[in-house]
C-alpha cells in the first residue's frame, strides 16, 4: 500500500506544482482577450481587438522596444566576453584563476538591490547621464555571470586531444578554434545567450535603479499594475511565451534529430 501511495505521490504532487506555477501565465492570457475599459481588472467580456492592435496602450510598444534593444546589445556583450572569460578559465592556469573563479560568482550571490545600487553611485560619480546606455553597461555586467557558468560547463565537457589533432594537421591557433572549438561550443554558447537576453528582459530593479526616464517593459508593468494591467501588455507578455516556449520546442526536436543521426553512424 505505502509503495503505491508513493508511486503515485510524487506525479501527482509534481503535476499540481506544475498547474500552480502556469496559473499566472494562464492568467496573463486569458485577460489579453478581455473588453477592457479604463482598468483591466475584472473580466468584461471576449474581444480580438487588443491581438489585432497590441500597441493601442500608449507607450507600451515604446517601452517594448526599448527592452528589445537593451536585451539584444546586454546579450551580445555579455554572450562575448562571457565566452571568453570562460575558454580562459577552463583551458588556462594563472596565479589568480581560484580567485578569478569566485569573483566570477559573487554577481550570483549578490542581492539586486544591492548591485544596482552600486551601479547607480558608479555612475553618479563618473557623472554618466542614467538612460539607455547606463542599463545596457548594468544588464551586461550582472549577465556575464550567467553566461560564463553556462560555457564554461561545456567547455569543461571538450577534450583538448580535438584542438591538438587540428593543430597536428596544420591548422593554425585560429583555425583551429573557428572550425573545432567554436562548432563544439555553439550549443553552450547559445542557451547561454538565451539566458542572458531572459535575464535583461526581464529585470526590473537593476533597471529601476539605473535607467533615468527610460521606460523598459519591466517597468511599464510595474506602474501599469495599480491601475490593472493593460490588455495590449498582455498580448506582448503571451507573445513572448509562445515565442519562448517554441524556440525551446524547436532546440528539443533539433537535438532529437542530431542524436538520431549519429546514432544512425
Amino acid at each position: 500500500m505505502k509503495q503505491k501511495i508513493g508511486r503515485w505521490f510524487v506525479p501527482v504532487f509534481g503535476g499540481l506544482a506544475f498547474l500552480f506555477l502556469l496559473v499566472p501565465i494562464f492568467y496573463v492570457f486569458a485577460f489579453s482577450f478581455n473588453d477592457a475599459g479604463r482598468t483591466n481588472l475584472s473580466w468584461r467580456g471576449f474581444t480580438l481587438d487588443n491581438w489585432k492592435n497590441p500597441c493601442g496602450a500608449p507607450g507600451v510598444c515604446e517601452a517594448l522596444g526599448n527592452s528589445l534593444q537593451v536585451g539584444l546589445a546586454a546579450t551580445l556583450i555579455s554572450t562575448t566576453l562571457g565566452t571568453a572569460i570562460a575558454i580562459g578559465l577552463v583551458r588556462y592556469r594563472f596565479k589568480f584563476n581560484a580567485t578569478a573563479n569566485m569573483l566570477i560568482f559573487l554577481p550570483l550571490a549578490t542581492p539586486e538591490v544591492v548591485l544596482g545600487a552600486s551601479l547607480l553611485s558608479q555612475f553618479l560619480n563618473i557623472g554618466a547621464e542614467l538612460g539607455m546606455g547606463t542599463v545596457i553597461i548594468a544588464h551586461s555586467i550582472f549577465c556575464i555571470s550567467f553566461v560564463v557558468v553556462t560555457v564554461k560547463a561545456r567547455v569543461a565537457s571538450l577534450d583538448p586531444k580535438l584542438e591538438e589533432a587540428a593543430g597536428d594537421l596544420y591548422a593554425s591557433p585560429i583555425q583551429a578554434f573557428w572550425r573545432v572549438t567554436f562548432p563544439l561550443l555553439l550549443p553552450g554558447i547559445v542557451a547561454a545567450a538565451l539566458l542572458a537576453f531572459a535575464m535583461s528582459f526581464d529585470d526590473f530593479i537593476i533597471t529601476n535603479f539605473n535607467s533615468g526616464n527610460l521606460d523598459t517593459f519591466p517597468k511599464f508593468i510595474y506602474v501599469a499594475a495599480t491601475r490593472g494591467i493593460p490588455a495590449q501588455a498582455n498580448v506582448i507578455g503571451s507573445a513572448m511565451f509562445i515565442v519562448a516556449l517554441l524556440v525551446v520546442i524547436g532546440g528539443q526536436v533539433l537535438s532529437h534529430r542530431r542524436a538520431k543521426m549519429l546514432a544512425a553512424r
